[in-house]
């Protein structure tokens, strides 16, 4: 079933990466939202009647915590140790989205959509899925009606910036899975493009509470939907 409730906003953290990218193309199609804020440090190549970009100091979000406000809020935002360093990462992956977070539903936002990480694990040794996993942990607590929290895996796609280890990793993983039939479970790759559908399926639902889905479940949902058109 699908929420009735039209004439929804969206609000969006991240839509310059390859899933926010894909997440807002998705939503500016969805008959249910008739306006869509995207949050950034800069302004993305793209118009459209249902989108306002507001630019943001992400280190001063709290002088625009009145604006973010809607009914259900996207969480794409991400970096790499690589690029921002350990505290640039920690800054970005936790402190940024669950500012976002926790600033959408003291304004009254429903529904809060997170892109998380597999192996997210708060008590990890290693600073990434540790740090995804504390981030899982905190929005938990928040008072939102509905809570989706996706666990992709190896991500594909076109980025901006290039990740030499990942492209890597996903191509290692995606000709394994090729040839033992979609064992890899979990760690199956997946596309960038249906983790931003399926985040934007999964906010039409009228299921309440915390849920947690894999990148098998994102495919096959997305899979099903482009079935039944």
């Amino acid at each position: 079933m699908k929420i009735t409730k039209d004439k929804k906003t969206a609000i969006i953290f991240g839509a310059s990466g390859l899933v926010g990218g894909h997440c807002l193309q998705a939503i500016l199609k969805e008959d249910a939202y008739t306006k869509v804020l995207s949050f950034g440090r800069n302004l993305l190549p793209i118009s459209h009647d249902k989108l306002e970009q507001i630019i943001i100091d992400f280190e001063e979000m709290k002088a625009e915590e009145g604006r973010i406000k809607g009914d259900d809020l996207y969480i794409c935002l991400g970096t790499t140790r690589a690029k921002s360093g350990r505290d640039g990462f920690i800054k970005v992956d936790f402190d940024y989205s669950f500012d976002a977070a926790k600033y959408a539903v003291m304004n009254g936002a429903n529904q809060l959509i997170l892109v998380s990480s597999v192996g997210a694990d708060k008590d990890s040794f290693f600073l990434y899925p540790k740090t995804k996993g504390q981030l899982e942990e905190a929005v938990k607590r928040l008072p939102f009606w509905a809570i989706h929290i996706l666990q992709p895996s190896l991500l594909i796609g076109d980025r901006e910036e290039i990740r030499v280890g990942e492209q890597i990793a996903t191509k290692v993983t995606s000709l394994v899975s090729r040839f033992t039939d979609g064992l890899l479970g979990i760690y199956t790759p997946i596309e960038g493009e249906t983790v931003g559908k399926a985040m934007v399926q999964l906010a039409q639902g009228i299921a309440p509470g915390v849920q947690v889905h894999t990148s098998a479940e994102l495919i096959k949902l997305v899979e099903e939907r482009r079935l039944i058109r």
